[in-house]
C-alpha cells in the first residue's frame, strides 16, 4: 500500500516537475526575439530609418525673422537717443545723409530768430528804463541808447519791448519743436527701415495709347506687385 502511495507521488512530481520546466522554455523562447530585437547592433540605426523618410531641408528665413534681424541690428532707440544728443547724428545712424543739411538750416534759422529778439529787446528794455529815468531827473542810461530809438516815444518803446519778449519765447518753442522733430523723423525713419519699398509699389506715370479711352494721353499706374 505505501509503495503504491510513493510511486504515485513519485509520478505526480515528475509530472508537476515536467510542466513547470516545459513552460519555463516557452516563456524563454518568446522573449528571445525581443531581446534580439533591443540588442544594439552595427546597422541599429539603418533598420529603424524608413526607406521612404526625406532629408529634413532648412526652410528659408520668414519676412518677420528677417523684420527681427534688421531691428536686432538697427534699434530706434538708438537713433532716438543720438538725435536728441546732436541733432542730425540719428538721421546719419539711419543713412539718410540729406536730411543733416535741413535739420541744421532749420534749427539755424530759429536761432537766428532768438538772437535778434533777445537783442532788440535788451535795446528796447535800455532806452525804456533811460528815457523813464531821465524824467526823473537820472540820465546815466540815457546816453546808453541806441541812436535809432532816441525819437521813439516811451510807450512804443514799452510796446516793442513787450512784443520782442513774446518773439523771444515763440522763438525758444519753435527752436525746441524742430529739435523734437528731428528725433521724431529720427526714429520714424529707423522703424520703417525693415520694410522693402521697392519700385514696384510706387506710383508712376506712362506716356501713350489708351486703348480703353481711344485716345492718346497721361495714364497713373499703381504698381501693386
Amino acid at each position: 500500500m505505501w509503495a503504491l502511495i510513493k510511486s504515485g507521488v513519485h509520478i505526480l512530481f515528475l509530472s508537476v516537475l515536467t510542466l513547470v520546466l516545459t513552460q519555463l522554455h516557452a516563456q524563454s523562447d518568446t522573449t528571445k526575439p525581443v531581446v534580439d530585437t533591443l540588442r544594439p547592433g552595427k546597422d541599429s540605426v539603418k533598420n529603424y530609418i524608413p526607406s521612404d523618410s526625406l532629408p529634413v531641408v532648412a526652410r528659408p528665413m520668414s519676412n518677420m525673422a528677417k523684420v527681427d534681424s534688421i531691428m536686432k541690428h538697427h534699434s530706434p532707440k538708438k537713433a532716438a537717443l543720438r538725435s536728441a544728443l546732436i541733432p542730425g547724428w540719428g538721421q546719419v545712424y539711419n543713412k539718410r545723409w540729406w536730411k543733416v543739411p535741413i535739420i541744421y538750416i532749420a534749427l539755424g534759422i530759429s536761432g537766428s530768430v532768438f538772437i535778434y529778439n533777445l537783442k532788440n529787446y535788451k535795446d528796447l528794455r535800455v532806452a525804456y528804463k533811460g528815457k523813464y529815468l531821465a524824467t526823473t531827473g537820472d540820465s546815466v542810461l540815457y546816453w546808453q541808447i541806441r541812436p535809432d530809438l532816441l525819437p521813439i516815444d516811451m510807450n512804443a518803446l514799452r510796446s516793442y519791448r513787450d512784443e520782442f519778449r513774446r518773439n523771444i519765447d515763440f522763438s525758444v518753442l519753435a527752436f525746441v519743436v524742430l529739435w523734437g522733430l528731428n528725433v521724431v523723423d529720427a526714429t520714424v525713419d529707423a522703424h520703417l527701415r525693415p520694410f522693402d519699398v521697392s519700385p514696384e509699389l510706387t506710383m508712376q506715370f506712362k506716356f501713350g495709347h489708351s486703348p480703353m479711352a481711344r485716345t492718346n494721353g497721361v495714364s497713373l499706374i499703381f504698381a501693386l506687385k
